[in-house]
């Protein structure tokens, strides 16, 4: 084994592979996923409860956001929502009765959807324009801002397609962007990333991907979620894929 030697003199280095007391890098999460998707908010819910249960364990992670639209022909200006529903599933009492089901979910995750409060169902594009902008302010405040976003829409009934209100959800998080979403900067990107994930076979939201490796999609219980990424994790982390790397 051969020596290292600086300037204050030569040691001989512990064996390769021996643990130093150094902090894990943070594990990179993606999420796929819509701001009118409302098991995307149950999902981000059990999601931070999964990241608690990691923690305990020494794991970190860096979360990131990315685009989806489950209504990719939704005009520019959106549409009213008990009609659109209706036509979509059957009848309004039929819609109600999903929003039910989605409301008890939620209400289990903690979170509470108001759906009387919601009149519209926008377009979401530019919704994916301001959660990409704040991405490169970093995770911590894309976090803040999608959190915003599906309380805007899930509790307030606010039209998250509306640019004015865009610009409102934004400023309450710090951030000034009403000449950015006025023009159309990162239009062509964000819908770029829709359409290759539409290609790559994802059909639903939200989808959850560990360092680029898709781990699953739903809106599992936190518990679940952990045991995912633990499992996923261990793939990753082990000498087989290292060497395939």
């Amino acid at each position: 084994m051969s020596e290292i030697c600086g300037p204050d003199g030569c040691e001989v280095p512990a064996a390769a592979g021996g643990a130093l007391p150094l902090e894990r890098v943070p594990a990179r999460i993606d999420v796929v996923s819509d701001a009118i998707c409302p098991w995307c908010w149950v999902g981000k819910r059990n999601l931070e409860g999964a990241l608690a249960i990691l923690a305990e364990a020494g794991e970190r992670f860096e979360v990131h956001w990315r685009p989806f639209q489950l209504n990719p022909d939704m005009p520019k200006e959106g549409v009213e929502r008990d009609s659109y529903r209706a036509a979509k599933f059957g009848s309004v009492a039929r819609s109600r009765e999903l929003d039910a089901q989605v409301a008890a979910s939620g209400r289990a995750a903690g979170v509470e959807f108001r759906h009387a409060l919601m009149l519209r169902t926008p377009n979401t594009v530019d919704a994916h324009r301001l959660i990409r902008l704040a991405g490169m302010q970093g995770p911590t405040v894309q976090d803040k801002v999608v959190e915003a976003l599906f309380v805007g829409y899930f509790q307030q009934g606010r039209d998250i397609g509306d640019r004015a209100v865009l610009a409102e959800i934004a400023g309450a998080q710090g951030l000034d962007v009403a000449a950015y979403l006025a023009g159309d900067e990162g239009t062509a990107e964000v819908l770029q990333e829709d359409m290759g994930f539409r290609r790559g076979g994802l059909s639903g939201v939200p989808t959850f991907a560990l360092d680029g490796h898709v781990v699953f999609s739903g809106a599992m219980p936190a518990d679940r979620m952990a045991d995912a990424f633990r499992r996923a994790l261990a793939i990753l982390r082990s000498p087989a894929a290292r060497a395939a790397e």
